[in-house]
C-alpha cells in the first residue's frame, strides 16, 4: 500500500479520485460505477405483414 505524505493539501470531490503520478503530480480522475444496466431500448417495427 501506499503510505501519507501530507494530509488536507487538496480539496477532494466525491466521485473522484486522486492519485500521484511519475513525475510527483496529483492527479485527479473520475471514478467508473459498475453495476448499473442501462435501459432496455424497444425496437418497433413499421411494416406490415399481409395474410396469405
Amino acid at each position: 500500500m501506499g503510505k501519507i505524505v501530507v494530509k488536507k493539501v487538496v480539496t477532494r470531490k466525491p466521485g473522484h479520485l486522486y492519485y500521484i503520478d511519475g513525475a510527483g503530480n496529483v492527479c485527479e480522475a473520475k471514478m467508473a460505477r459498475g453495476g448499473r444496466k442501462k435501459k432496455a431500448v424497444k425496437k418497433k417495427t413499421t411494416k406490415k405483414r399481409k395474410k396469405k
